[in-house]
């Protein structure tokens, strides 16, 4: 549980930590001006829905995480086995092999049903050896793990006792305002049950975390070991599960995120049922349309996504729909941006069809695509055509140089022979193409609508963009990546 991810260069995750915290004097405040508020009572509150708050403490492998948990017990056995006949083949007797160290850590989790099932977070439980829970008397029960899913960092859990347990309920977070007082419970710091309030600061906010940030943002203290926890409306109903914190220091700043319970009540549901999530899949990459792009294509706004790329084989790729196109409402509904086509698409059921709104060449059209699931494992690259070698060409107005994908070119760049297109050779430091992120090595596969397959079919189409003093959209390939950028000609 050491591990945290970061918002930027300062974002603390609240994963339990076990070591103590320091002890600082608190200064006596001074009396309440005449006119001020008086602070909400919430201890009725507080006692109502606090025994269905727990503290989870899970025990796992030093350094283990999702990518390493597997290979590092693969690892230990081996060289068990290896000491074993080492001992065995040189008469030095049996040998005692030093096992991985174990660590601890402590999160929150929440009772969701008398019969002890409990949410928490994918950080604090998803990769734990062995999890206890401690109810609010003291009492302890070992844990099982129902259910996990990484991506929205949800975790269900199971405990077995001989009594009901009480539990709280999920209510409506998308009846959630801006303003609202709020009220959190956790463990912090391994201090134990803590209950601390404020209100709801922001809505959907997005911390670069996951394809599924739609975060209720508070300014109730939420602390290392409240992940997990539950975020009280003045209902007692969870409006969302304590997740993440914004802060230089690793304490509290007012700073506070938490996973909506719209978001938490399906997974939790799929997690209970099946033990996983299963989610729709287009089979699409796909990338935010700036207004430079919105320019270059004629869209009259920046809403909806562009598709970057096509997975073979995939839902999308039957249904018709082209690298470039522009999705922008899913059976109606509208698609503001990536985040929204994800999660729209997502939420939706394997195997279902779906109407997907798109503009194609400035015109609008309609396809309609049977979704695959994104637990099956669909990765493909796309399938290019072969490449056509073409003749040097410079591009000054752009800030960049073309040359063909020369053997020794593609050897360089570990490009597959079925990757086409113009080599950029080079870039002009400060100008538009620099602006943009092009550098040397990038393959231009489109200008505007055309696909090119060569350095003079890619300098042919920019002379003619460049005429238009608009922005033209390049599709560009890297290391193994497709997107669009629109690039501006310098001004004559």
């Amino acid at each position: 549980m050491s591990k945290t991810r970061s918002i930027l260069a300062a974002l603390a995750l609240t994963t339990a930590l076990t070591a103590p915290a320091a002890i600082l004097p608190i200064l006596t405040a001074p009396p309440a001006m005449a006119g001020e508020a008086t602070p909400r009572d919430l201890s009725d509150l507080a006692a109502k829905v606090t025994p269905a708050v727990v503290n989870v403490q899970v025990t796992m492998k030093a350094d283990s995480d999702d990518s390493m948990q597997m290979s590092d017990r693969s690892a230990q056995r081996q060289m068990e086995e290896f000491m074993r006949q080492f001992a065995e083949r040189f008469g030095q007797g049996p040998m005692k092999v030093r096992p991985m160290p174990k660590e601890q850590a402590l999160g929150t989790g929440f009772i969701i049903d008398p019969s002890g099932v409990i949410v928490t977070n994918y950080h604090v439980a998803g990769k734990a050896d062995s999890i206890t829970v401690t109810m609010t008397d003291g009492t302890k029960y070992p844990a099982k793990l129902l259910g996990a899913d990484q991506k929205t960092d949800i975790a269900v859990l199971k405990i077995k006792a001989d009594k009901p347990l009480p539990y709280v309920e999920f209510g409506d977070a998308n009846q959630v305002r801006v303003g609202q007082p709020v009220m959190a419970v956790g463990n912090p710091f391994g201090l134990g049950g803590t209950v601390t309030s404020g209100i709801v600061s922001a809505r959907g906010r997005d911390i670069h975390s996951g394809p599924f940030d739609d975060y209720i943002q508070t300014d109730a203290a939420i602390n290392r070991g409240n992940s997990g926890g539950p975020l009280f409306n003045m209902d007692g109903k969870v409006i969302g599960i304590n997740t993440a914190i914004f802060s230089p220091s690793g304490g509290s700043v007012g700073l506070g995120f938490a996973i909506p319970s719209s978001i938490a009540q399906p997974v939790v549901a799929q997690l209970r049922e099946h033990g996983r999530v299963e989610r729709g899949l287009l089979g699409v990459e796909i990338q935010p349309v700036t207004s430079e792009i919105s320019d270059s294509l004629s869209l009259g706004s920046t809403h909806g996504a562009l598709v970057a790329q096509v997975e073979p084989k995939s839902a999308a790729r039957k249904a018709g729909i082209e690298s470039g196109d522009v999705i922008r409402s899913v059976d109606g509904k509208q698609i503001d941006d990536v985040r929204d086509l994800t999660r729209t698409i997502a939420a939706a059921q394997p195997g279902s069809t779906v109407k997907i709104g798109l503009v194609r060449d400035g015109k609008d059209m309609t396809v309609q695509a049977k979704l695959g699931d994104s637990t099956s494992n669909q990765q493909a690259k796309a399938d290019e055509d072969d490449s056509h070698q073409g003749t040097k060409a410079e591009h000054g107005s752009f800030g960049f140089s073309l040359a063909p994908i020369t053997p020794e070119a593609r050897q360089e760049l570990g490009l597959k022979d079925s990757v086409s297109g113009a080599l950029i050779a080079g870039v002009e430091p400060g100008s538009p193409a620099d602006s943009k992120g092009l550098r040397a090595g990038d393959i231009i596969q489109q200008v505007g609508h055309d696909s090119v397959d060569s350095a003079k079919a890619a300098a042919s189409k920019l002379r003619e963009a460049k005429e238009s003093k608009k922005p033209v959209l390049l599709k560009i390939y890297r290391e193994g990546m497709t997107r669009y950028v629109a690039v501006s000609p310098r001004a004559a």
